[in-house]
């Protein structure tokens, strides 16, 4: 049997295939399956967005390649951004690349910054990208438990006790996804001073930092003094202005970093098709309403979501922000583990969710539940829960008994 390639190897099996194919064959027998398992937004573009792309798309010139590290009027508008946002000052030059969504400027940089065995404190559980990004680039993932974003800060201090040798980058993600925890400014500062202490590179991923449903914007890592000289952020227009499938993004902040970003893309790709470039940056440029109605949504499905789990009898904490909600397993599945869960969800209730493992060991015992179906899907999918947590005693015998016969 043909081994597998090197970098593979050290790649997982993907958790969410088995709940994908379950999907799949129940979709394909008809079942009508609630999906709250992929964090990708069921909203439209806003029409101005679409309308800039369609107009600049008729160009004859705007097939040509265009700019790996972005064309200079959205690295403008991207530095704008930041200036309105966060009163953040940005060199669109040197401090600001656009990348093809923000999964794609992480990995690139995972690849610009390391050395093979370079040690990288991540949080877990945490989105894929962050950990395997630098196993992909040859790096060693010191995982550091993060059931709170100051026990994460806290563990991180004590793996650099014992860390051989000794940690080169600090990955930060809030909002974060899968936990959806928040923090405010003074985190940011404490994590400057760690970084500064024990002279740590910061990855600080920010791609929800405009879904935040109670009058707490999330800030950024830059607005600290110094950060600058040891961060970069990376971010998103995907959840934003419902842009995922259009792959735009940025990172921004230490101008070596973002030189050596540049560099290593260079070398990979010429950039987004431009009408989409030139469209990211009427986004970022244009009415801003389209923002304020999209939070809203997401905060109203929260609500809904919130309050009729609880009635279904699944209480799940309510996220302050981004699109998803971390939910404790419900009392009689806590011991069954959460792909099983999943599994059981899907096929008994017909409402998908991602299991907390695949975010990493210290997701087990939670799901991710994205805010992607409208309120009367939620409502829906509450009523199937109810049933399903009704008749879970029957259910988890059937299960039991499978797995005893296999």
């Amino acid at each position: 049997m043909t081994p597998e390639f090197h970098r593979i190897r050290r790649l997982p099996p993907y958790v969410f295939e088995e709940v994908n194919r379950i999907k799949a064959r129940l979709r394909a027998q008809g079942t009508d399956i609630i999906d709250f398992g992929m964090g990708n937004p069921d909203m439209p573009t806003p029409k101005h967005i679409v309308d800039k792309l369609i107009e600049t798309a008729r160009d004859p010139k705007a097939g040509r390649y265009s700019a790996s590290k972005g064309i200079v009027g959205l690295r403008r508008a991207m530095a704008g951004y930041y200036k309105r946002r966060f009163g953040v000052t940005l060199n669109p030059d040197t401090e600001v690349i656009a990348t093809l969504g923000s999964k794609e400027g992480f990995a690139n940089l995972a690849q610009a910054l390391t050395a093979p065995g370079d040690v990288i404190l991540c949080p877990n559980p945490a989105y894929p990208i962050h950990a395997y990004g630098f196993i992909m680039a040859g790096g060693v993932i010191r995982h550091v438990p993060a059931p709170s974003p100051e026990e994460y800060l806290s563990g991180v201090s004590a793996a650099m006790r014992h860390s051989s040798p000794a940690p080169s980058v600090l990955i930060l993600s809030y909002p974060s996804n899968p936990t959806a925890q928040w923090v405010d400014l003074d985190f940011y500062k404490d994590a400057v001073a760690l970084a500064k202490k024990h002279d740590l590179l910061v990855l600080s991923d920010v791609a929800y930092s405009e879904i935040y449903f109670d009058s707490n914007p999330p800030p950024s890592i830059l607005q600290v003094d110094g950060a600058k000289d040891l961060a970069v952020e990376v971010n998103s227009l995907s959840k934003t202005y419902a842009m995922a499938g259009w792959r735009v993004g940025m990172v921004v902040g230490n101008e070596r970093m973002c030189a050596a970003l540049a560099r290593v893309k260079s070398y990979l790709d010429y950039g987004a098709y431009t009408p989409i470039q030139v469209a990211a940056a009427a986004a970022l440029n244009g009415p801003q309403d389209c923002v304020d109605e999209i939070r809203a949504i997401y905060k109203s499905r929260r609500d809904t979501l919130v309050t009729s789990m609880a009635r279904a009898g699944w209480d799940i904490p309510s996220p302050p922000a981004s699109m998803f909600a971390w939910a404790p397993l419900p009392e009689k599945f806590k011991g069954v583990g959460s792909l099983l869960f999943a599994k059981l969800l899907i096929e008994e209730a017909g409402v998908a969710v991602s299991p907390g493992a695949a975010f990493g060991e210290y997701g087990e015992g939670y799901v991710r539940i994205g805010l992607v179906e409208n309120e009367h899907r939620i409502r829906q999918a509450a009523r199937n829960v109810k049933k399903f947590l009704a008749n879970a005693d029957e259910i988890l015998g059937r299960a039991h008994n499978t797995l005893a016969a296999q």
